[in-house]
């Protein structure tokens, strides 16, 4: 099908309006305020894409406007208290603050809602005239003589087939001098170039995790602002990397969130009912008794750290933020590095502006001498340390950290998530409680909160490399695994005839990548639907 496309031409292109592509865009209008600067955003408005725990790390905030207070930046409750514990089944066992690795504490940090904080980072851009458009999804690249030459946006209108309905609208063709990637963690584009460029030829696979949050409104006489609270251990068994935040700020609010590795084994393990699981032990229940839940969330943290940092640079362009992997997994906080590497990538582009070079090789280097990768170098060992058990892993990271201070003379490995599922002969169902209603939900109800809407006539996102694997190999083999990692529901088993078949409710689908990420045999491969599509999150 050809299509004739609009093209727009601009400076410099940037996929994704999360901390690490505005901080980009803002940085770079302050050092060469001539250059025209666009920020595309598949979610519907600036922001509501947007879902992390929250705490907030201000480095990178402060260097790139030293006022931010007095500029109205959404962030007021400042961390008081940091608690610790393990958890058993009916028992919460705090530790000491002078036992914990300084990565686990959090002074000077501030509690709030990163999706709040990226609408007024949003604002600044526009302020200093940064080209902003939400509602529109970079779906595939431009490639000419062997460069990024910028994306094409989405079309809109097509039917199911694929085939252009009777409201459609060609995507545009946006080029740029260069074009940085910030779509966040598993981008579609990301993948697409690391695969083009060879990004990961000299670094490990990154690893991941899924996280889910609430935010609950909670009686006041249990509220404590500036409180953050993490656990780990129940309900995961010891072998399964994950773990649990509450995190206090705001009139009375409390973020509830739970966190997975994806490395785990059982294919029978549902991270959506541990999540429900955890909520009913007594120290959590007891908080959330007659408290009212308003939103829930989900989505994919790359937790990797520096060994997983795929090449950042190529002909045209750079990886950025999430999009690269530089979460600090140990500290549980990526907002602050995703937002000063956008800052470095683009004061490499200022550097290079009068020069002919078409990749900016100064990027990596501007990485490699700040405090992000001193910070990642660090807490490098964290995740291969917890992947040898909770507590093992624990014991190892606190001698890392605690008598090596993180300078330890070996780096440990990653391997690819996908790879560590085993089959289903190993293992037995869990068998999982029904939900209350009141403390615990089903996924339905969940992805109701999330204000999730995908239009039913268009080509579904979600797509098979071969849709026998999904029955012969991911149903016999894994017990459809697919089913349980999802939290929305998306993906179903029904019988048709007899027979199994593999169902997609793509309309569910709340962009957290789980799948693209999971699926043992790397089958399901999701892609942007149509721009201004997906979960349009509140205050998380």
């Amino acid at each position: 099908m050809s299509i004739q496309r609009e093209r727009m031409d601009v400076d410099v292109l940037i996929v994704g309006a999360g901390p690490a592509g505005l901080g980009a865009a803002i940085r770079l209008k302050q050092l060469r305020p001539e250059l025209d600067v666009c920020v595309l955003e598949k979610a519907a408005e600036v922001g509501a894409h947007t879902l992390s725990g929250a705490v907030m790390d201000t480095r990178a905030l402060d260097e790139l406007f030293p006022n931010w207070k007095e500029k109205g930046a959404p962030l007021d409750t400042q961390v008081t208290e940091d608690d610790f514990a393990f958890l058993t089944e009916a028992g919460r066992f705090s530790v000491p603050n002078a036992l914990l690795p300084k990565t686990f504490t959090s002074p000077g940090c501030y509690v709030g809602s990163l999706g709040r904080l990226v609408a007024w980072l949003g604002e600044q851009a526009e302020a200093l005239e940064v080209q902003v458009f939400p509602g529109f999804a970079a779906a595939s690249l431009m490639i000419e003589s062997g460069r990024v030459a910028g994306v094409v946006t989405g079309d809109l209108g097509l039917d199911a087939s694929g085939q252009p309905g009777p409201n459609f609208e060609p995507g545009m063709e946006l080029a740029a001098r260069y074009t940085l990637f910030a779509e966040g963690c598993r981008g579609h584009l990301g993948r697409e170039l690391e695969e083009e460029f060879n990004l990961r030829e000299n670094a490990d696979p990154q690893t991941y995790a899924l996280g889910f949050k609430e935010v609950w409104k909670i009686p006041k006489d249990r509220h404590k602002p500036g409180l953050v609270s993490h656990t780990a251990g129940y309900p995961l068994d010891a072998k399964t990397y994950g773990g649990s935040f509450l995190y206090h700020y705001g009139e009375d609010l409390v973020s509830v969130g739970f966190v997975v590795g994806l490395g785990y084994e059982n294919p029978y393990l549902s991270p959506f009912e541990e999540f429900q699981r955890w909520k009913q032990h007594p120290s959590v229940a007891s908080l959330l008794d007659g408290a009212e839940r308003l939103s829930f969330g989900a989505r994919t943290i790359a937790a990797g750290g520096l060994q997983s940092l795929p090449k950042l640079t190529f002909p045209g362009g750079a990886l950025i933020g999430c999009e690269a992997g530089f979460l600090n997994a140990a500290r549980i906080k990526g907002s602050h590095t995703a937002l000063k590497s956008g800052m470095l990538a683009a004061e490499s582009i200022a550097h290079n502006w009068n020069t002919q070079s078409a990749e900016l090789e100064c990027f990596a280097k501007r990485v490699e001498d700040s405090w992000i990768h001193r910070e990642l170098h660090q807490s490098r060992n964290f995740k291969p340390y917890m992947s040898k058990g909770l507590w093992a892993g624990s014991v190892l990271f606190g001698i890392d950290q605690l008598v090596f201070r993180g300078k330890a003379p070996w780096t440990l490995r990653n391997k690819a998530d996908h790879s560590q599922l085993r089959p289903k002969s190993g293992f037995a169902p869990i068998d999982y409680p029904k939900p209350d209603g009141k403390i615990t939900f089903d996924r339905l109800s969940s992805v109701y909160l999330s204000n999730t809407n995908h239009a039913e006539e268009q080509p579904c996102h979600l797509t098979l490399k071969d849709a026998q694997v999904a029955i012969k190999t991911n149903f016999e083999r894994y017990a459809s695994p697919e089913t349980r990692y999802c939290p929305a529901g998306v993906y179903e088993i029904v019988e048709e005839a007899g027979n199994p078949r593999l169902q997609i409710n793509s309309q569910n689908c709340v962009h957290c990548k789980a799948c693209d990420i999971k699926d043992p045999t790397q089958n399901i491969v999701w892609k942007t639907p149509q721009g201004g599509e997906g979960p349009i999150y509140q205050g998380m």
